[in-house]
């Protein structure tokens, strides 16, 4: 993953100028010349990789909401104690949509949400991945009959099960759909656009695609797709480290992390890739999860129920 490689060497580089601005002599002697690991998954490893700031990960969005709902016997962990890096992305260009073929038995809206009617078969990557979780609200909230088919390994291989018939469709991110298959998003396409998630308001690139909050039909599933959206909302793309990483270190991280987004090589790169770019910061990040962490129990509870369906 070049973005990824390019990612690292600028984020070290920039933890050894944050440093260095701050008469840290102690952490830029650190990171000189020093091997940085960036685990990518959808576990941070956090109970296992070192704790001194060398190593550092990236993992699903859903994951901390996951962790503090504890449902899942692999999410073992509380998300408020990592050592925040930042996210990637804000979601704010972004959308989450779900695309169907044009030729699937419940093709609309109005044929997903008839009672009885046939289920759109959505594929998905696997439990804790927002594109086996998301699917499970919206069945829950908005009354879609979905039927899940996981165990994908990636998003591509799900790009073609869908284009060859294997699967209806799936819950896309918008950029995502625009850097490969952006000829779905045309008229006539052969692939439609129900609804687009984790937006406030409709994408400008989507205005005639309601948002899964206009289709709520009631607060208490208004409130419940609000939850679950926080997490693309504030930390799409998180980085994280262990907990206890020293203090000055994840200082030195988090000041080189959005420096990384800066750079012009790194946003070149990612600007060819279709990668949409919005940093969001170490406390924006914390805020965000310490915002989950604050849910009612009633929707703790809620949340436990509906994610352990399969």
């Amino acid at each position: 993953m070049p973005l990824l490689r390019l990612a690292i060497a600028v984020l070290l580089a920039g933890a050894l100028v944050a440093s260095e601005a701050a008469a840290q002599d102690t952490v830029a002697a650190f990171y000189k010349g020093r091997q940085v690991n960036l685990i990518v998954g959808y576990g941070p490893g956090g109970g296992y990789a070192p704790k001194d700031g060398a190593t550092f990960g990236v993992f699903g969005s859903d994951m901390p909401m996951i962790g503090l709902i504890g449902t899942n016997p692999s999410v073992q962990f509380d998300p408020r104690r990592f050592t925040w890096l930042g996210s990637s992305s804000s979601f704010a260009n972004d959308a989450f949509v779900l695309i169907v073929r044009a030729d699937a038995k419940s093709p609309s809206l109005a044929a997903a949400r008839q009672p009885g009617g046939a289920p759109i078969v959505l594929g998905g990557t696997g439990e804790g991945a927002r594109d086996a979780d998301v699917p499970k609200i919206l069945r829950d909230a908005l009354g879609l009959n979905i039927k899940q088919v996981l165990g994908y390994p990636d998003s591509p291989s799900i790009f073609l099960a869908v284009e060859r018939g294997e699967l209806d469709g799936r819950m896309f991110d918008l950029s995502s759909v625009k850097a490969t298959r952006p000829h779905w998003l045309k008229p006539a396409s052969g692939f439609n656009a129900l609804l687009q998630f984790a937006r406030p308001t409709r994408h400008p690139d989507l205005p005639d695609v309601p948002t899964a909050r206009e289709l709520a039909p009631n607060d208490e599933a208004r409130a419940l797709i609000a939850f679950a959206e926080t997490p693309l909302l504030t930390m799409a793309r998180p980085f994280a480290a262990p907990p206890g990483v020293p203090e000055d270190r994840a200082r030195a991280l988090q000041e080189a992390f959005l420096a990384a987004h800066r750079d012009p090589a790194f946003l070149e790169e990612a600007a060819k890739l279709g990668v949409d770019i919005s940093p969001v910061d170490a406390e924006a990040m914390a805020r965000g999860v310490e915002h989950l962490a604050q849910a009612s129990p009633s929707v703790f509870s809620y949340m436990r129920q509906l994610i352990g369906r399969h």
